[in-house]
């Protein structure tokens, strides 16, 4: 089996291949997923420029472990002992993502993709925009709160560090999907302001999507399952 770390003076994997490759299936799936995060990113990219997102982009990776260093330390523990705030969190995210997909489908609104006139902001303030954007994502706090737990095995021990190398796996991917992303926004912007039927689409998909999050975080009953 191949391994990603190995026991110290014992031979097994700290992860398995399977929980490696399943957990890599799910962050792809989420950075895809249009979201807070891929909105602030690609609208500050196009409005001020490939550094820009870079550097925004340093704020939302940041966030990501800072979520997943609370988590394992107890974050989950504090949401299975506190049903009802867990409750609000998901509702609170689900509101948030009601909000975008308003403003993408509303009557003149515009598509992240839409070159604006906004003043460019230092990259203090870039930085701190990005990390703000990545610890209001509720995509980011369910998904360590709730789907990091199915791919640990309690059996095989150092859940900490099962936690953590998963984790790692979701940032490293969300991190180069997003790069990618940045990499390629202002390519995007110029092909879809020639083409402003393209435009109006991307905008009313985006805003479906991200009101189908909402209404599917809303209606999610699950708790939080402890991380260990």
């Amino acid at each position: 089996m191949l391994t990603l770390a190995e026991a110290h003076g014992g031979g097994n994997a700290v992860v398995e291949t399977g929980a490696l490759l399943g957990m890599a299936a799910v962050g792809l799936g989420m950075v895809l997923t249009p979201g807070p995060n891929m909105i602030y990113l690609v609208s500050r990219t196009v409005t001020q420029g490939r550094r820009a997102g870079i550097v925004s982009l340093t704020g939302v990776a940041l966030g990501f472990l800072i979520y997943l260093v609370a988590t394992n330390l107890g974050l989950s523990v504090l949401f299975v002992a506190v049903p009802e705030l867990y409750a609000v969190v998901r509702l609170a995210g689900a509101g948030y993502l009601a909000w975008l997909a308003w403003n993408a489908l509303r009557p003149g609104g515009i598509s992240v993709f839409a070159p604006q006139e906004v003043a460019p902001d230092p990259p203090r303030r870039l930085f701190a925009m990005g990390l703000t954007t990545s610890l209001l994502n509720p995509k980011i706090a369910i998904m360590y709160l709730s789907v990091i737990p199915q791919f640990i095995d309690i059996d095989a021990g150092r859940t900490m560090a099962q936690g953590f190398v998963l984790g790692a796996v979701q940032v490293i991917v969300s991190v180069t999907v997003n790069l990618a992303i940045v990499l390629a926004a202002g390519t995007i912007a110029v092909f879809l302001a020639r083409r402003p039927a393209w435009l109006r689409t991307q905008r009313y998909v985006m805003g479906a999507v991200l009101g189908g999050l909402a209404v599917t975080l809303a209606a999610d009953t699950r708790t939080a399952a402890p991380v260990g």
